[in-house]
């Protein structure tokens, strides 16, 4: 099931990337396209501006004055036939705007294959253009289509007289034109598309590996919980079958004074009993951290059952700036290696010491116990992984418990401090923290 998701995911993820890639090109191809078409209008006003301020305005004047196929018609017509030409222009005609709304051809320099346009023929600049022409401004449209002449993008400039606007000089461009360069354009800029898909796909690769790299993480934190817990349960299962066995000799004890009716006896031995189980009772602890609660009760039954003199400090919080499966892997494997100590000496010297304590900006944890001086206290050797100053005992696997502890501190870039004399061993785990 997990593969089929990944494999989903994968595909998916191929997809969006194809996706990205094809909408990225056709986004560019359009930025360049408009970035092209606003460049050759802006190149195409300036020649129509030359063009303009060259024209022979007097033949021009007299021309408007009786608009017909005249010499200076002729003459007109020649110039802007020449300047079609040389721009490679698909038409160049002038303009008469006298009203805000349609514009008139007066005289066009076309193609020898079309069919020579009328003097006044309205023409197709749209009324938006017409309108900026009306005004004396220099104008240029979007893409117009016409059945008859093709695509075109239109520049237009005013023909001035000692500043007076007495017509306009236009030039149409050909769709053709603008799909050239913007595709040599698109092509010089192919290189920064290809580099985007590369990017695409390292940002793939990179969330395949991130994923599988979570999921080895996850995987192994998973497996280290449920040994801590499957440790801890054990050793609560270890408690409760030692308390079962108390349980039952108690029991026998009181059923053999009872039969000899030693009832003074019975009722003695029960009292003391009774005392020691409400001594354990009033040893509850008040603990936020419900798995650390469980963990200390479970500690704290099992140094009991090996007669071990135990105290809890602790300080009113609920340590949540640090994960519980953290805090109990920690804790766990310092206090069984002081139970462990403590058991290898007279039940009358065996004492251990937790405090897990918190100031403003850092946890402090200590483990006491009394037991042998450990005699290697290099702490490198301490803490390397399968490291262990005790007897190796069949099937038991050493020299982990630390290592983890270490891996755990300095993980929350904190401090380990071990410290043991003849008398007893501390170890100190500070952990810092954001406020």
């Amino acid at each position: 099931m997990k593969n089929k998701k990944l494999k989903a995911i994968i595909i998916l993820s191929i997809l969006i990337m194809l996706l990205f890639m094809i909408l990225n090109v056709y986004i560019s191809y359009l930025g360049i396209k408009d970035s092209a078409k606003k460049a050759i209008a802006n190149q195409n006003i300036e020649i129509a501006e030359t063009l303009a301020s060259s024209l022979d305005v007097d033949a021009y004047k007299v021309f408007l004055g009786d608009p017909s196929k005249n010499k200076e018609y002729h003459m007109i017509k020649a110039y802007l036939e020449d300047a079609r030409k040389k721009i490679g222009a698909l038409h160049v005609y002038t303009l008469m705007i006298d009203n805000p709304k349609i514009s008139k051809v007066m005289v066009a320099a076309m193609p020898s294959d079309l069919e020579a346009i009328p003097i006044s023929l309205e023409c197709t600049v749209p009324q938006k253009q017409v309108t900026l022409a009306y005004q004396d401004k220099k104008f240029s449209t979007d893409i117009i289509s016409d059945p008859i002449y093709g695509d075109y993008l239109t520049v237009g400039v005013p023909i001035i007289d000692q500043e007076r606007v007495i017509g306009f000089l236009a030039i149409d461009v050909s769709i053709y034109v603008i799909n050239d360069i913007s595709e040599k354009v698109l092509k010089s800029s192919i290189s920064n598309l290809i580099f985007n898909g590369f990017f695409v796909i390292l940002v793939l690769v990179f969330f395949i590996m991130l994923h599988k790299w979570y999921q080895m993480v996850l995987q192994k934190e998973l497996v280290e919980t449920e040994d801590t817990y499957h440790s801890e349960i054990q050793s609560l299962l270890a408690s409760v079958q030692s308390l079962r066995h108390d349980v039952s000799n108690h029991i026998q004890v009181v059923h053999g004074l009872l039969r000899l009716k030693e009832h003074d006896k019975a009722l003695n031995y029960l009292t003391t009993l009774s005392e020691d189980i409400h001594s354990i009772e009033s040893v509850k602890l008040q603990v936020k951290n419900s798995g650390l609660a469980v963990l200390l009760e479970t500690k704290r039954l099992t140094a009991q059952n090996n007669n071990i003199d135990i105290a809890i400090n602790l300080s009113n919080d609920e340590f949540e700036q640090m994960k519980t499966t953290d805090l109990i892997k920690l804790l766990s494997n310092v206090i069984d290696n002081a139970i462990e100590a403590s058991c290898d000496i007279p039940e009358k010297d065996r004492r251990i010491t937790i405090s897990c304590m918190k100031n403003s900006d850092k946890y402090g944890f200590v483990v006491k116990n009394t037991g042998l001086k450990i005699e290697d206290i290099n702490q490198e050797n301490l803490i390397k992984s399968g490291y262990s100053t005790k007897k190796k005992v069949p099937g038991k696997v050493r020299g982990q418990g630390l290592f983890i502890v270490n891996e755990i501190v300095n993980r929350y870039k904190g401090e380990l401090v071990i410290q043991s004399n003849d008398t007893e061993t501390i170890v100190t785990m500070v952990i810092p923290f954001r406020k």
